[in-house]
């Protein structure tokens, strides 16, 4: 299957950003997300080089953040390039998940293969199963309470133009062996504190 950024631009543009006076828009090295201001009349969401990948997860971050932080340039969060220390790559990896769960489901429903990213490569190691492993709950956890509006919406528009049947259920997300085994023990381990 053809996954285009232009698909992914026109989608977004003739809907949640027609409503919301956003536009998505291919960039350069770094992803960045432009209130409306004096020199634009329309927030930009600005995805990395034209990759599909980081038009999804761009768009994830703007269907999670509340209106007073899409006032706010990159929605006022603090980014710290690749190389961060690991109490920095875990102050990330909080901020990341639900956003990437909310990625995965684009994924899902445009039919792309999804791969969790801890983004850096050339910092502290990071425990990236427990990671996925987090990411992967926060899915079961939005299909079980709903995803956000804006998120459903889009997810709704990709499923519809790559034409995957809705509404997603935890059947569509699959994790490895090894992470479904890490994600059963954290279950277990869960229960036992209760």
């Amino acid at each position: 299957m053809l996954h285009r950024y232009q698909d992914l631009i026109s989608l977004f543009d003739s809907g949640l950003g027609a409503q919301f006076n956003t536009r998505l828009i291919k960039g350069g090295d770094e992803p960045v997300y432009l209130p409306a201001g004096e020199n634009c009349p329309y927030h930009q969401i600005i995805f990395a080089r034209g990759y599909y990948a980081s038009a999804l997860h761009e768009i994830a971050h703007w269907c999670i953040a509340g209106q007073a932080r899409r006032l706010l340039e990159d929605f006022g969060y603090w980014y710290l390039p690749d190389g961060r220390s690991e109490k920095q790559q875990k102050a990330f990896e909080q901020v990341e998940i639900k956003p990437q769960a909310l990625e995965w489901a684009f994924c899902v429903a445009a039919n792309k293969r999804f791969n969790v990213s801890a983004d850096n490569l050339n910092g502290a190691g990071a425990d990236t199963m427990a990671f996925k492993v987090a990411v992967y709950r926060q899915v079961l956890h939005y299909l079980e309470v709903g995803f956000p509006p804006r998120g459903q919406q889009f997810i709704d528009a990709l499923a519809s133009f790559y034409d995957v049947k809705t509404p997603l259920t935890a059947e569509d997300f699959e994790l490895d062996a090894h992470l479904q085994e890490m994600y059963q023990q954290s279950c277990e381990n869960e229960d036992q504190t209760v």
